[in-house]
């Protein structure tokens, strides 16, 4: 006796809502490989800025020996005392200085970048090496006790990111039919809250900073909001992909051009230009330069940060006047001259609003559950 079984309706709908959902997780797989390993999986040096210090023949030498072993890994310049190193250091114009002598000694600034001054430090051991002499570091520009590696402020951002772009899923998706306005008010709302975890686990918490917790929390909050407001902007056209969208802006090209784990002169070029103008930079470096390095360029990175808020001001504007261009056909003229259905009409119309209700709320929930997962 043979025994067949077939697929019926129910079956065949179900793998094809499956397959079609399948697409966004691996979109997400592809990006994630391409941002992460693209950005991370081998960083070399490039235009690395370091100095040499000193004024004679023998420090010309050398930094020009550098300049051409390097061949593009380093930007070697020559200064003339060491005063001026501590200078270029502590304004991040460079990410090491040589003082090269009996005792020679490499002054770095790790809180600009721990990796960065690694990197240097690997160079000029070498170099200490070949004199057969022994390498005294010295660290301008220290960390916090609380944050050894410098990378803190990097998963303070990994942090604010996730607490701001999974409420856009919730404020988009289950608040899509309130009033823009109040959606507004609820990323508003929502961004203060996630300031206030992101300063406590900054500050408090883990002690990733010893100094200027006040000014942390304004970036804090600048950014989280930028990201939410642009975010609940987006889902008025992209509606179920935004989760994927914002993954992009927020999470595959934002980390990666954070330069908290690796500053751009040791990424590829496309993340160093990233670098210069998006959100989680600002962020980092805004972060960096008020508590490591007196302020310094610090208003440029805020600048970063609130034009990122004023694009987010100007997407949910253009899709509260979109929402209300869509809504305009169900009130029109026609709509209001049309006659009065019968009864049977009626029902099979408030079935099928309740049909869509249920539909856009299923919706909802899915967008919700995909964030929650990422």
């Amino acid at each position: 006796m043979e025994v067949s079984v077939s697929a019926g309706p129910n079956t065949r709908g179900a793998l094809k809502h499956v397959l079609g959902h399948l697409l966004t997780p691996l979109l997400m797989c592809v990006g994630m490989g391409l941002a992460y390993l693209g950005a991370f999986h081998a960083p070399e040096p490039h235009d690395l800025r370091v100095d040499v210090v000193g004024s004679g023949p023998t420090t010309r030498v050398l930094a020009q020996t550098l300049q051409d072993e390097g061949a593009g890994a380093l930007d070697v310049r020559t200064v003339a005392d060491r005063e001026t190193a501590v200078t270029a250091l502590r304004e991040q114009h460079s990410f090491g200085a040589y003082v090269p002598g009996a005792k020679p000694e490499l002054l770095v600034a790790s809180g600009s970048s721990d990796t960065s001054a690694m990197a240097v430090e690997k160079v000029f051991t070498k170099v200490a090496a070949a004199q057969d002499a022994p390498l005294k570091v010295t660290d301008v520009a220290p960390t916090a006790s609380g944050d050894p590696t410098g990378q803190g402020v990097f998963f303070l951002l990994v942090a604010l990111s996730i607490g701001a772009y999974a409420s856009v899923a919730v404020i988009g998706g289950a608040g899509a039919v309130l009033p823009m306005r109040i959606r507004v008010l609820l990323a508003a709302g929502t961004s203060f809250v996630v300031s206030l975890i992101g300063t406590l686990f900054a500050g408090p918490v883990f002690h990733l900073v010893d100094q200027g917790l006040g000014g942390v929390w304004a970036m804090s909050w600048l950014y989280a909001a930028g990201i939410l407001l642009v975010g609940v902007g987006l889902h008025t056209f992209l509606r179920r992909w935004t989760t994927l969208g914002v993954m992009v802006l927020f999470v595959m090209l934002n980390f990666t051009s954070s330069g908290g784990i690796y500053r751009p002169e040791l990424q590829p070029g496309f993340f160093g230009a990233l670098h210069a103008f998006w959100n989680g930079a600002g962020f980092v470096e805004g972060v960096r330069a008020h508590v490591y390095f007196d302020g310094h360029a610090l208003g440029g990175n805020v600048l970063v940060l609130a034009l990122w808020l004023l694009a987010g001001v100007a997407l949910v504007a253009v899709a509260g006047l979109t929402e209300a261009r869509r809504a305009k056909p169900a009130a029109g003229p026609l709509a209001q001259s049309a006659p009065r259905p019968a009864a049977q009409p009626a029902t099979r119309s408030a079935a099928q609003s309740a049909e869509k209700a249920e539909a856009e709320e299923a919706e909802a929930e899915e967008e919700m559950e995909e964030a929650v997962a990422v």
